[in-house]
């Protein structure tokens, strides 16, 4: 950031040690996840890392959507400045990343294109797709794949100084097949509902596979810092609910599974 403001971009100490962070002063988010009867709802947003916030927008003139994801000081960074900006207002903060760092693990490209949204340029429009993703290939690893989520969960641990959680996150499996087979956004997700009845075995292969990488993305967080995992199921509406039955619950149930075996008292929702 060279030319950006210094004062809305401040230094930021890069620091990996997972083996010990600053003190939480604030866990009325983790009360809340946990059940536990609190003094109020807390308060947090699903985008409050974003294009509102001027400090925000002078990074990303000069930085890509995914280079901000990929770089764990800038993902810090913008992770950290809402919570700089509304200090005891926000009682969470949540890492900057993207679900559709997922696909991009599997082997897909993903383009965030200003104006438009997410782009995958080679859709999967058959099942003989399926060969083209990698996490079945000798020596795959989620944890390579995306250890710099991992780094900049554990750096923003340490810039929040205990001020408020770090919650980590997935997208769902059905919503990541969703753009997967669409190549982005839609408004019907035809084709993905198309997958699900044309190709049904393979559309629970996918799934699965989906969700083995969620769920062991989601015990990379944890071990990485991450005080509570969220699952996002955006297109969780396009599923009627004897679909949503079949395609999408048992999955949700498997990475909570895998996830609660591991981290059973991190909150997960």
């Amino acid at each position: 950031m060279s030319s950006a403001n210094p004062e809305l971009f401040p230094a930021t100490a890069v620091n990996f040690d997972t083996t010990s962070f600053p003190p939480l002063t604030n866990d009325l988010y983790l009360r809340t996840a946990r059940g536990e009867p609190t003094e109020r709802a807390p308060v947090w947003c699903m985008r409050q890392a974003g294009r509102y916030l001027p400090e925000f927008r002078a990074i990303r003139v000069e930085n890509e959507f995914f280079k901000v994801c990929r770089s764990p000081a800038l993902a810090t960074e913008v992770t950290v400045q809402p919570i700089r900006r509304y200090s005891g207002l926000l009682d969470a903060a949540i890492i900057f990343s993207d679900i559709l760092v997922i696909p991009q693990a599997m082997g897909m490209e993903v383009q965030m294109v200003p104006g438009k949204g997410p782009h995958l340029p080679e859709p999967l429009r058959s099942p003989e797709d399926l060969s083209r993703l990698t996490d079945k290939q000798s020596g795959y690893s989620v944890d390579r794949e995306l250890d710099y989520v991992y780094k900049a969960i554990t750096n923003t641990r340490h810039a929040l100084k205990g001020e408020v959680p770090l919650l980590g996150f997935v997208g769902a499996p059905w919503t990541l097949m969703a753009y997967m087979v669409e190549g982005g956004g839609s408004k019907t997700f035809a084709l993905a509902k198309s997958w699900l009845f044309k190709h049904p075995d393979a559309s629970h292969e996918l799934l699965s596979r989906i969700a083995d990488v969620a769920a062991e993305f989601l015990v990379g967080q944890i071990r990485a810092g991450a005080q509570a995992v969220q699952v996002f199921e955006s297109w969780a509406g396009e599923l009627g609910p004897a679909d949503f039955t079949k395609f999408s619950l048992p999955y949700l149930a498997r990475i909570a599974a895998h996830v609660k075996s591991k981290y059973p008292d991190v909150p997960m929702t």
